[in-house]
């Protein structure tokens, strides 16, 4: 019924509507030109769990309602840690039936027990490496997991093998039992902050509690395993994998070398029956009155693609009314006075403040001494300088104290951010010093380790972990800056590829990338130690919309001339609005919302599917009436090729039921709700 009202709702507003020729619709949905297959559902004994043909990902093995497991999955990982996408084939599924009482028929009968095996194809330069999955699920609840490999030639890799992610909502700051390699039993605990450093080594079984009287053992065999808590990477689990950090890489592979590990997942004693409760119904999201929130300050960075800001896109950005834009200096490059130039004038232009990160080297006493005579001959409103030097991890204290030393001839009142550019494990590693008065700052973008749609809506439930670790060991505001949907490199494709270069993602002009960026936020914003916010770029395909020039790789990244991408709508809806209520969603990995106020305390709920299929949303706003704006792939193209029409239109009227907002949404919708 659900499927065949949002059909019909499809329907009913492409009625009249031509639709939108240079785009296919898995392009608008996220980036791609084809469909992903669908997920194959499983159930054996209490455990259900969903299977991707794409990814070889088991996920979200659950009893009722509780998530035992976040994933399983085989992964392949070069010298330099870039994960191997697997390319599967021969997937076969075969399910038995189990009669729940004598007499009742097979059709009667629920599906407990399956055997489901595939080969996956890990090619990519000199690794050719291919393996056999067998995956295995009994009435009993026992799950094995096996990875069967071998080399195809000869390369050098950091990790192969069977991972496993235990989700962090579940099992952080809870105990666990460890089994070591050695026989040896220990009790342990999943942290509850960031641990900065393996948690737990040497692991043969891990036994948790996942609900009350109900206890799981994950037994490891085929190599030594530890874990990881990848909350460092902002990823949302803690993950237990083989090849100890410790022992030396990369390690040599030999053509013809053969890998085999598994993983068993079973009950621990006698187990009560668990329903879901939440699983399989209408998300809703619930709206608290207290704490009300200051939204942090959000920002962009200037452009790297060193173009200029057109006059249509500076008038775009102005409506954003953004806090500030983030231009990179390196004070080695003699050429760095142009990007201050520019970042100044832009800066200028839309009224926000500029905040400046500095790249030092060796020589700072004498690069900073040469910024401060620029600085003198521009009016540069500069709100933040991020202090970090080439050759560190993590800025050291003396680089700090100089900078502030020679920026305070310019200024005496500079505020100093400094940290890494990099994740924020290398600020967890390297912390600095109890009374430092520098802003803590650290990147963050989801796709450290798996580069698919579910890791990084996933990966949204690490962000904010992050932020309230930092509050441990500092108590100063977090910068995080940037925030992207790729790690940024300055390296490029290889030439004649055709591929994209590394930062750059197709789904950062998509419907998903809006709704990422949207639950992004919604995230953070729930943190009350946030100092800014700096996402993406302002224009090009590292932007929030498309230089006048268009893509250079049109084929690639299917973006017009002028366009904006769907999250610039994110950004404009959050423009008038000051304060945050946070927002609980029922369904976390499948719909985000956000609600915000304006000086007048009236209501806006921003909402994103996350899923490519049509779902239904409720909103628990009380009895009212609203104005609802939708975004999908039936007025999409007018929201890109003309966002200021698009913006005009005031949306539908809708009457609350029974003190509850019903929303119909498309794949991957965006929906803007105002409470009148």
């Amino acid at each position: 019924m659900l499927l065949n009202g949002l059909l019909s709702v499809h329907k009913n507003r492409c009625n009249g509507r031509q639709s939108m020729n240079h785009l296919s619709q898995n392009t608008l949905y996220d980036g791609r030109t084809e469909a992903r297959p669908k997920p194959l559902h499983l159930t054996a004994g209490p455990f259900t769990m969903a299977f991707e043909p794409d990814t070889a990902f088991l996920r979200y093995l659950r009893i009722g309602d509780h998530e035992v497991l976040r994933a399983v999955y085989g992964a392949v990982r070069d010298q330099n840690w870039s994960t191997i996408t697997p390319k599967l084939s021969n997937l076969r599924c075969e399910t038995r039936a189990v009669e729940p009482n004598p007499g009742a028929s097979l059709a009667q009968a629920k599906p407990l027990n399956f055997e489901l095996d595939f080969d996956a194809e890990c090619k990519e330069r000199d690794i050719d490496f291919v393996w056999h999955g067998k995956i295995t699920g009994d009435a009993h609840g026992k799950i094995t997991f096996h990875f069967d490999g071998e080399a195809r030639s000869s390369f050098l890799r950091n990790r192969i093998g069977i991972c496993v992610l235990h989700p962090v909502v579940e099992c952080a700051g809870k105990p666990c039992t460890v089994e070591k390699t050695d026989g040896a039993i220990e009790q342990g605990a999943f942290p509850r902050y960031i641990s900065p450093h393996q948690p737990l080594k040497e692991i043969r079984a891990i036994t948790h509690e996942v609900a009350p009287g109900i206890r799981v053992e994950v037994r490891f065999a085929g190599e030594i395993f530890e874990m990881e808590d990848q909350r460092n990477w902002t990823d949302a689990s803690f993950k237990t994998y083989s090849t100890p950090v410790d022992l030396p890489k990369p390690v040599r592979v030999e053509k013809g070398a053969r890998v085999q590990q598994s993983i068993t997942v079973s009950l621990v004693g006698q187990t009560r029956k668990v329903l879901p409760v939440v699983q399989g119904r209408t998300p809703q999201l619930s709206i608290s009155t207290t704490p009300v929130l200051v939204k942090p300050a959000l920002g962009l960075r200037v452009a790297s693609h060193g173009q200029p800001l057109s006059a249509k896109a500076l008038e775009r950005l102005k409506r954003l009314r953004l806090s500030h834009l983030r231009i990179d200096l390196n004070l080695s490059d003699p050429h760095y006075c142009d990007t201050l130039r520019q970042g100044s004038q832009e800066a200028s232009q839309l009224s926000v403040g500029l905040q400046i990160a500095l790249f030092l080297t060796d020589r700072a006493e004498e690069e900073l001494a040469g910024l401060v005579r620029e600085l003198t001959a521009l009016d540069a409103k500069v709100s933040l300088w991020m202090i970090f030097h080439r050759g560190d991890d993590v800025t050291n204290d003396k680089w700090i104290r100089l900078a502030r030393q020679q920026l305070s001839t310019w200024s005496q009142n500079i505020l100093v951010a400094a940290g890494t550019t990099a994740n924020f494990v290398e600020l967890n590693r390297n912390r600095p010093a109890p009374d430092s008065t520098a802003l803590p700052c650290y990147s963050i973008n989801p796709q450290v380790h798996a580069l698919d749609n579910t890791t990084l809506i996933d990966n949204l439930g690490g962000q904010v972990g992050t932020v309230e670790t930092a509050q441990q060991f500092c108590k100063q505001s977090v910068v995080i800056s940037p925030i992207t949907l790729r790690p940024l490199s300055d390296s490029i494709a290889p030439p004649g590829s055709g591929a994209l270069p590394p930062s750059v993602d197709p789904r950062q002009m998509s419907l998903f990338g809006a709704g990422w960026t949207l639950g992004s936020i919604a995230r953070l914003s729930g943190a009350s130690n946030i100092h800014s916010l700096t996402y993406f770029e302002t224009t090009g395909w590292l932007g929030i919309m498309e230089t006048e020039k268009g893509s250079p790789m049109p084929d690639q990244f299917k973006s017009l001339p002028g366009m904006v991408f769907p999250v610039y709508h994110v950004f404009a809806d959050l423009a008038e609005f000051g304060r945050i209520c946070p927002t609980h969603s029922s369904h976390p990995l499948q719909v985000e919302g956000l609600t915000i106020l304006d000086d007048k305390n009236r209501r806006r709920i921003l909402v994103a599917n996350l899923l490519s299929e049509p779902q239904e949303v409720k909103i628990k706003s009380g009895t009212c009436q609203s104005r609802v704006r939708y975004l999908d792939e039936t007025n999409a193209e007018q929201a890109m090729t003309d966002p200021e029409t698009f913006r005009s239109k005031p949306g539908a009227l809708i009457d609350s039921v029974s003190g509850k907002i019903e929303l119909k949404l498309l794949p991957f919708a965006l929906v803007c709700v105002d409470i009148l």
